[in-house]
């Protein structure tokens, strides 16, 4: 059965572009580098395990942002650097989530595709949030973040359908054992 997110022409015709940019890219990239960015190493893909920085790191932004503070911005030197460092922490996870995603077919890379355009969103927000922070428009740093990280929770369902309903990354150590 068909995904209504992700059935849709437009959509595999983008797939299919972007998937060939990123095997350029690849090609670029030293074996060892590639190999390593995919975790080989560790005998798993990596952006499963990255992907708990920024997201974890989101959510306590949101609290830090939220929770009720002894003062008026008690808290904010905290978020700030919660933000800092989970948006930073989301360059190895998004890179190496579009490596897993380039060898994807079907349904799967379709709704791929829109997890990683809701992730790179999320990204973007969150980088948008620090410049208006920095810039002492903390109210416009919240909303934006809070977007964000909404969009990283749709994001982070969809890679849920990823793993669990198409088995993306699913039995990989196994078969490349056996192989």
């Amino acid at each position: 059965m068909e995904d209504a997110v992700s059935d849709h022409d437009a959509l595999e015709i983008a797939a299919g572009t972007l998937q060939g940019l990123l095997k350029g890219a690849e090609g670029a990239l030293p074996p060892a580098l590639l190999d390593a960015l995919q975790g080989e190493g560790v005998g798993h893909p990596l952006h499963p395990v990255l992907v708990h920085l920024p997201l974890g790191g989101w959510v306590v932004v949101a609290a830090l942002d939220h929770l009720p503070a002894p003062e008026p911005g008690a808290y904010d030197r905290a978020a700030d650097a919660a933000l800092l460092l989970s948006t930073l922490g989301a360059v190895g996870t998004i890179g190496t989530g579009w490596l897993d995603w380039a060898n994807t077919r079907g349904e799967a890379r379709r709704t791929g595709l829109i997890h990683g355009a809701l992730n790179e969103v999320a990204f973007f927000l969150n980088v948008g949030s620090l410049l208006a922070r920095r810039r002492g428009r903390r109210g416009l740093g919240r909303l934006l973040s809070g977007v964000g990280l909404g969009l990283a929770v749709a994001g982070g369902f969809l890679g849920g359908e990823l793993v669990y309903r198409h088995g993306l990354g699913v039995g990989r150590t196994l078969a490349h054992r056996q192989g």
